[in-house]
């Protein structure tokens, strides 16, 4: 019997924690060691007592796997992109773990020439990440970096595309940001500081050289920020953008002549952001200058500076823009209005780039209640067809293309659902839930026709709330285990994301980061009241922040939900914030705020999830982390789970699931993640009584 496997239980070693004359008593402090046995003892004994808990569920989580691998096409490939007289795709071979990154020479018909094949650089490797696929610009030479740990600490590596053999020139301990100058010969890429990991170093490495050699081009000095090397629409400019929450700085290098020092865009003023690109001969520009919701400006080359930016286009009442992309014709602007994703697209105003125009301006209708839709980010400026992804909660993910002379909309590709899936047994609602402010929250719910809305059906509860990010309705074909197995999905829009604008985001930041814990748990019980949700079948999920969002939230209301998961969760607010020595802490302090002022201590304190554990019952819990985590110390998890254990007064599950081989993202097979996945569910209908 599984009820007389007893917990792991991790030694109390007290340690005193003293900020504003106030003292912490962190028990688990010990447990930041990774390289201290006792340490990697304990996380694996936690793994063993999961695997032993959740031994009821292995032929419901193999059946799940099979769902999971069953339900896509495992041989398949992406729509191929248009750049510089090749056809770039990448697909996948259902027998093979990894993608494999591919091109095609002027046409489609042309034969096929793998560029990488990830599998073969896997070989070997429990863990591998590839990013930044990239071929020089006459097409010769192929960068890519590499992470065999999941740490995001990549090995730059250059491939010859004619001989297939790798270049001398690898460059060790970098950032997965790096970019091709024009001339063929020279890439710029990003360093991250070793104990932080914040990217801080601009450097530029000519091929056939020692990485020693390398010229660093710009160095960051603030620790709030970090730079990132990007190359504009036009292909002209090497831009290094350096920016924190509320501020932006860029620099931009001619792209064709990359040993010129960098020139600066326009300096960084406190509560200033803006990005950058290029078309013909002039600067685009996107800014919070003058309008919280941002706008669209430009400038001529050589007068970069604020003073001389011309107002393109501005948001209307509730709009927010979030980006846009440039083509030698028409610009398309990305917006949000009412919580949901929207696309305008506008002519030039004659050819010098300089006004767009009001004729023919138009956005493209979606027509369904819950979706998303994003620009698809395209090489080449010289065509009339804008692409985009879409999809809904009931809608696969498709490309589509739009002509804006002729205003064709042409699919090229729907992500294909084998078995019995049909869209229409589906059911996809937006609510509008009014939390304790009075402030009206979206909720994006779905579910399969044939479940009852009647307050039998268990509800799954997903949320994250932070850093702006909008977390949109978009397709999830794994949910479909849970939606055909009873469940209804809802996604809680809660504020400290950006979808109904900057003002949402900033109204769950700071000193205001109660109300996304509040929009969570408001929208939580209107879920139940309204019929949603079986009042003892209520579960929760969030990952990083998301994570905290769970964990604050079940120290405020520990008898709403019935399960959570908190994958990755970000717990130790306080501790983690007051350590500039850990990754992301000093870049973050305008998001939850800097603890070494004493308002934010306090305020920051009144919600840590782990400061704020009580002795009192609290949900079936599974708590998931990854040893090499880079965004969210893997000990967060782990004292938190030790914590609880300590203190909570049920006997329900807490299971911590920690990968010994992987990062903040998870495995990275794809069966590993199908396995991640699986288990996740499998806890989640165990609770619900359901084991088919």
């Amino acid at each position: 019997m599984t009820d007389d496997i007893l917990p792991p239980v991790a030694q109390a070693k007290p340690h005193e924690l003293t900020t504003h004359g106030h003292t912490r008593i962190d028990e688990f402090y010990w447990m930041r060691d990774r390289e201290n046995q006792e340490v990697i003892d304990y996380l694996l004994a936690e793994n063993e007592f999961l695997k032993a808990k959740m031994s009821s569920t292995e032929a419901l989580q193999s059946k799940l796997i099979k769902e999971l691998k069953g339900r896509i096409k495992l041989t398949d490939s992406s729509v191929p992109t248009l750049d510089r007289g090749f056809w770039y795709y990448v697909r996948t071979d259902e027998s093979l773990q990894y993608p494999i990154y591919c091109r095609k020479s002027q046409t489609l018909e042309s034969e096929e020439q793998v560029m990488l094949d990830v599998n073969q650089v896997a070989e070997g490797q429990a863990y591998c990440s590839v990013v930044g696929v990239d071929a020089s610009p006459n097409g010769k030479i192929l960068a890519y970096g590499v992470d065999f740990v999941g740490r995001r600490k990549y090995s730059l590596r250059f491939k010859d595309l004619d001989t297939g053999e790798l270049l001398a020139d690898e460059i060790a301990d970098v950032t997965g940001n790096f970019e091709w100058a024009e001339d063929n010969e020279t890439l710029f890429y990003a360093r991250q500081d070793p104990e932080t990991l914040r990217s801080y170093q601009i450097f530029r490495h000519k091929l056939g050289t020692s990485p020693d050699d390398d010229i660093l081009v710009y160095e960051e000095q603030d620790e709030e920020f970090s730079c990132y090397v990007f190359k504009t629409k036009s292909r002209k400019f090497m831009l290094i953008h350096s920016s924190q929450t509320v501020s932006d700085e860029v620099r931009f290098i001619p792209a064709e002549r990359p040993e010129e020092p960098p020139i600066l865009f326009t300096k960084r003023e406190r509560d200033f952001e803006y990005d950058v690109d290029h078309i013909g001969n002039r600067f685009v520009i996107r800014t919070n200058w003058d309008e919280k919701n941002f706008r669209m400006m430009s400038c001529p080359e050589e007068l970069t500076t604020k003073e001389h930016w011309q107002v393109l286009a501005t948001p209307r009442d509730g709009e927010f823009f979030q980006g846009f992309e440039l083509f030698d014709t028409f610009c398309a602007i990305q917006k949000r209005r009412d919580a949901l994703t929207h696309i305008e697209l506008a002519h030039w105003e004659g050819d010098t780039f300089a006004a767009l125009s009001d004729a023919g301006r138009h956005e493209l209708n979606f027509g369904e209640p819950c979706y998303v839709a994003r620009i698809s980010d395209l090489p080449e400026s010289n065509t009339p067809w804008l692409r985009y992804a879409y999809s809904s909660l009931t809608t696969p993910s498709s490309v589509y293309e739009y002509h804006i002379e002729t205003r064709e909309k042409r699919l090229l590709k729907q992500q294909e659902i084998l078995g019995d899936f049909d869209r229409e047994n589906y059911q996809a609602e937006r609510r509008f839930v009014t939390a304790r402010d009075g402030t009206k929250v979206p909720v994006s719910i779905v579910y399969r026709k044939s479940t009852p809305i009647d307050g039998t059906a268990p509800c799954l509860q997903y949320g994250y709330g932070s850093y702006g990010a909008s977390m949109d309705a978009g397709f999830d074909h794994s949910l479909l285990s849970l939606l055909d197995r009873g469940f209804v999905y809802a996604i809680a829009h809660i504020r400290g994301g950006q979808e109904l604008g900057r003002e949402w985001y900033e109204d769950g930041k700071l000193l205001k980061k109660r109300n996304t814990f509040y929009d969570f748990i408001d929208v939580g019980k209107y879920l139940i009241e309204n019929k949603f949700a079986a009042p003892g079948l209520l579960f929760a999920q969030g990952g990083s922040a998301g994570g905290l969002l769970v964990g604050a939230v079940i120290n405020f209301e520990p008898s709403l939900y019935h399960g959570v998961v908190a994958d990755v969760p970000f717990v130790d607010v306080v501790t983690t914030m007051l350590d500039e020595t850990i990754p992301l802490t000093t870049s973050e302090y305008d998001e939850w705020g800097n603890p070494n002022i004493r308002e934010y201590y306090e305020y920051m304190l009144s919600y840590s999830p782990y400061d704020n554990l009580q002795r009192t019952a609290y949900p079936h819990m599974l708590v998931t982390s990854g040893l090499h985590d880079s965004q969210v110390q893997y000990w967060e998890p782990t004292k938190w789970v030790a914590r609880l254990r300590n203190i909570k007064t049920d006997n329900n599950l807490l299971l911590l699931k920690t990968n010994m081989e992987a990062g903040h993202g998870g495995a990275s097979a794809r069966d590993e993640r199908f396995k991640e996945t699986a288990l996740t569910y499998a806890f989640i209908l165990m609770l619900s009584g359901i084991l088919d």
